[in-house]
């Protein structure tokens, strides 16, 4: 399935966000991309071995708390960056008492939306 990505982000699972923010790791990771990153650079950074850091940016990203950019190289070797997908997240209660969540997202730039789309397409070839 592809993401369109010029649509808004779907906002996954309160659980699900929780899940990702509960884990020590992905906060290092987080509190550490201050500008984006490959994950080679945050392996480093956050002094978190490179097979776990995959799998913590893959919870982080499919909590749509991380975005994968490609970072396109003349030599043809691109390399995935992660930077920060979030402002700001807010948990509450609905009419049912279960959690919902809300995340507030930076504006987006038309060369991060074109970005976006060659990420999709990087990945479907």
């Amino acid at each position: 399935m592809v993401r369109d990505p010029f649509a808004s982000e779907s906002t996954p699972a309160a659980e699900e966000i929780c899940s990702a923010l509960d884990d020590p790791d992905c906060r290092e990771i987080i509190r550490n991309l201050e500008e984006p990153m490959t994950a080679s650079e945050l392996s480093k950074r956050c002094e978190i071995p490179q097979s776990t850091l995959y799998r913590k940016l893959e919870l982080l990203t499919e909590a749509t708390l991380l975005e994968e950019s490609t970072e396109i190289r003349q030599d043809g070797h691109h390399a995935s960056k992660y930077s920060v997908a979030f402002d700001e997240i807010t948990l509450g209660l609905d009419e049912d008492r279960s959690l919902t969540v809300q995340i507030d997202r930076p504006a987006r730039t038309a060369d991060e939306r074109l970005a976006d789309l060659w990420s999709e397409v990087r990945k479907e070839t």
